[in-house]
């Protein structure tokens, strides 16, 4: 394994995946993992990447875009902590949609902390009671989206919350960044000291080709019908810097033509819109595949790294 110092970016992928484990740090460093949990579409990858600072997990306003646990890392003077983004935990309908809700449930114990993440904008549910129950009293309840509400109902959502019995309770927003730096002076404070278990610069531990899957899923999730979102898949297949192929997989043989688009003008779209995102001179190649019900399939399920 290369050093940080020796590390190359070949895939034009702003971070660097390599690994520094206990790296020596005076007695006053603190580190630790925080996991972020929460129902789908309260904002909890986008909270993440506003706390990095850069783009650690895919966002979209459809249900189940986070399919696996992510960690972003926020390197500090004085500590680091990692964030454990989760998918959303709902009631699901599918085996992809219970191997999600365990990958959630998984990332809760064994943290230094637990931020539950509820949205400003909606009446805190069933949902969000289900998943308090599953937290321990040191978790802290994150209110977010208070961007997009009035202060009143921000007060109302809080005092809703504060029932949840939990440490502490926090408004933010992930858009404006309004409130994330009380919410990080706080977990700080709570964090035990240790080590950095990342080198400084690096943001994530997800792989490279990870990375790009996710960013066509991402795009694909921008443009393509409400029904479609949980029949995509997406993996990288070939990687020969600057050509990356990419193999998208739907369930049914109508799907295909939808993901295309007119003349192709869909996977245009989507493979602009990821080389932008890389260094100049990626080239992505994009390939849509069927696989029959491959969602309602472990064997498939599994195979896909989900």
């Amino acid at each position: 394994m290369e050093s940080p110092e020796n590390h190359t970016e070949p895939s034009g992928v702003q971070h660097d995946d390599s690994h520094l484990h206990g790296v020596l740090q005076p007695s006053t460093y603190r580190s630790g993992f925080v996991t972020v949990v929460g129902r789908p579409n309260v904002g909890k990858s986008s909270l993440v990447n506003a706390i990095c600072g850069e783009k650690v997990a895919i966002t979209s306003n459809k249900p189940q875009t986070t399919r696996h646990q992510i960690r972003g890392v926020l390197t500090l003077p004085n500590a680091q902590l990692v964030f454990v983004d989760t998918p959303g935990i709902h009631k699901p309908q599918t085996p992809l949609g219970e191997r999600l809700n365990q990958r959630a449930i998984d990332g809760i114990p064994g943290v230094d902390t637990v931020c539950m993440v509820i949205d400003a904008t909606a009446p805190l549910g069933k949902g969000d009671k289900f998943i308090a129950a599953k937290l321990p009293l040191t978790s802290v309840v994150v209110v977010n989206k208070c961007d997009k509400a009035k202060k009143s109902r921000v007060l109302q959502q809080l005092a809703e919350a504060s029932k949840l019995s939990f440490a502490e309770y926090f408004p933010v927003s992930a858009k404006t960044g309004e409130g994330i730096d009380t919410l990080l002076d706080y977990l700080i404070s709570v964090t035990p000291k240790g080590p950095k278990y990342y080198p400084d610069g690096q943001i994530t531990d997800m792989s490279d080709e990870h990375f790009v899957a996710e960013l066509v899923r991402e795009q694909l999730l921008r443009l393509t019908r409400e029904e479609l979102p949980h029949s995509i898949a997406t993996k990288v297949t070939e990687w020969e810097w600057p050509r990356i192929r990419v193999e998208i997989l739907v369930e049914r043989e109508s799907q295909k033509g939808i993901v295309i688009g007119h003349k192709g003008e869909v996977l245009k779209k989507v493979g602009i819109a990821v080389r932008e995102q890389l260094r100049e001179g990626a080239y992505i190649e994009l390939q849509v595949k069927v696989d029959k019900n491959w969602q309602h399939r472990p064997e498939r399920i599994e195979r896909l790294g989900y």
